[in-house]
């Protein structure tokens, strides 16, 4: 029988699949939450009985989720977060203050705002003071504190950070653009210092494929307008990919980009004692911290890819 639309999901069970798939095994997830490995297996067996569908496929000795376990886990992160952050907001030592944190243009309309909207649902009273720029200049602020925390591909270990999501670099022209393989390799490029910039010319150099500089800019808004306008291909992550873009890969050519992540980094000692609490905040947030693409993400690469 299908669940009635009064029931509702009990917490604790939806904590005990969510430890289930995190840690791999019923034994890892007890091991988690303070459990016995029985007491896991009744909290699945209810769950099921509730959602009247099978949460777990057996493969050989273990189990994987189901179509249906695969669909309850995005609820039951959204359901299990909404959760801990209104205890968190409700919480006498709430946060209050100023926060200052950077993020680089590629990603301040796509990673940036689930986390911005982390910190304000577990914390109402914080001022959030945002800044975006360049990767390399906001790790500049964030050492002079300038910054409390920051997003960026660079890395420093002088400074705390926490790996926020792994992207694809990718060789992005626009739609309209036609690669002729005989000729030098046309590219748009960042000014220096840049990531993106030293991957795509010392990967070209080590391949020995001929390219020639078509368009510098300093920022990234400069990029983008190159690229659409046809100048020339640039390489970065997927998320500065748009609907008048596409991909070239290695069917067009050109040899695969190192792979880049974006971290969250904060200085060791801040002087800010708000920074520390909301960097705990945001580590302790398992969705943030995701180390390969969604299929999400996957499904808009493949939707770029043109012949």
């Amino acid at each position: 029988m299908l669940p009635s639309q009064k029931q509702t999901l009990d917490l604790e069970l939806l904590r005990s699949f969510v430890a289930i798939h995190d840690g791999g095994t019923f034994a890892a997830a007890g091991q988690a939450l303070g459990y016995t490995q029985a007491a896991i297996t009744q909290h699945m067996q209810r769950l099921e009985l509730q959602i009247g569908r099978p949460l777990f496929l057996r493969t050989g000795r273990t189990k994987q989720l189901s179509e249906h376990g695969r669909q309850l886990l995005r609820y039951a992160r959204e359901l299990l977060n909404l959760n801990d952050d209104a205890l968190r907001s409700l919480a006498d030592n709430g946060l209050s203050g100023s926060l200052r944190i950077g993020s680089p243009h590629d990603i301040a309309d796509t990673l940036l705002p689930p986390l911005l909207s982390h910190i304000a649902r577990s914390a109402p009273n914080l001022q959030l003071d945002i800044s975006v720029g360049r990767s390399p200049f906001l790790m500049e602020e964030l050492l002079k504190g300038e910054l409390d925390l920051t997003i960026s591909t660079r890395q420093d270990p002088n400074l705390e950070g926490i790996a926020l999501h792994t992207s694809p670099t990718l060789w992005i022209c626009s739609s309209r653009f036609s690669h002729t393989l005989r000729q030098p390799l046309p590219l748009v490029l960042i000014s220096e210092p840049s990531i993106f910039r030293r991957l795509a010319v010392d990967t070209l150099e080590q391949q020995g494929i001929a390219w020639r500089q078509a368009y510098v800019c300093s920022n990234l808004i400069g990029i983008k307008a190159a690229v659409r306008a046809g100048l020339g291909i640039t390489a970065r992550s997927m998320e500065l990919l748009g609907p008048d873009m596409r991909v070239l890969g290695e069917q067009d050519g050109l040899p695969r980009l190192p792979d880049v992540t974006y971290y969250l980094w904060i200085r060791r000692h801040s002087a800010n004692p708000v920074a520390r609490e909301a960097f705990e905040l945001i580590r302790s947030r398992a969705e943030i911290n995701p180390q390969s693409m969604t299929p999400a993400a996957e499904e808009k690469i493949k939707s770029r890819f043109k012949s």
